[in-house]
């Protein structure tokens, strides 16, 4: 193809795409029933509640997302999003760093400490409980440093 014919395929994208904005204003534009220069810009009082917006209009599709968006916000505080890695050689006879300590918690400090300690003829791979950043089982010093780096991430606002 070309160069003259790639750029007049080009220049009648952006215009096709300049049309549908104009056609998607004018849409938005209809569903609210009047154009923005028409409308009042005086301050609405707040001193009675708003009536819920009809679902399909801006208003409601907005109102929507933004509740949306807090059950989302409340979703991903529990998540396990923090996590911490320690390497280490757990035997003297290995090299390489290959054993680790893992620790996944949310923002409460709940969650899971994993570990693999590897030596030359096996494997052995552990999980552990957190709760408010503390375990009831024994952690290994390289899980508790694991531990110690996210409790450190989390501030002072964890207990």
């Amino acid at each position: 193809m070309s160069s003259t014919l790639a750029g007049a395929f080009g220049i009648a994208a952006l215009f096709v795409a300049v049309l549908a904005l104009v056609f998607a204003i004018q849409a938005v534009r209809g569903q609210a029933g009047t154009t923005p220069a028409a409308q009042p810009v005086a301050p609405e009082p707040e001193l009675e509640p708003q009536p819920e917006p009809k679902l399909g209009t801006v208003k409601g599709e907005l109102r929507k997302l933004g509740k949306d968006i807090e059950v989302t916000r409340a979703e991903v505080r529990e998540t396990l999003q923090h996590l911490a890695m320690v390497r280490y050689d757990a035997f003297g006879d290995t090299g390489g760093k290959l054993s680790w300590s893992l620790a996944l918690l949310d923002n409460n400090g709940h969650g899971v400490i994993l570990t693999s300690i590897n030596s030359r003829s096996d494997a052995r791979t552990y999980a552990k409980e957190i709760r408010s950043f503390a375990s009831e089982s024994k952690l290994s010093p390289e899980e508790e440093e694991a531990l110690e780096t996210l409790r450190k991430e989390a501030g002072p606002t964890v207990a």
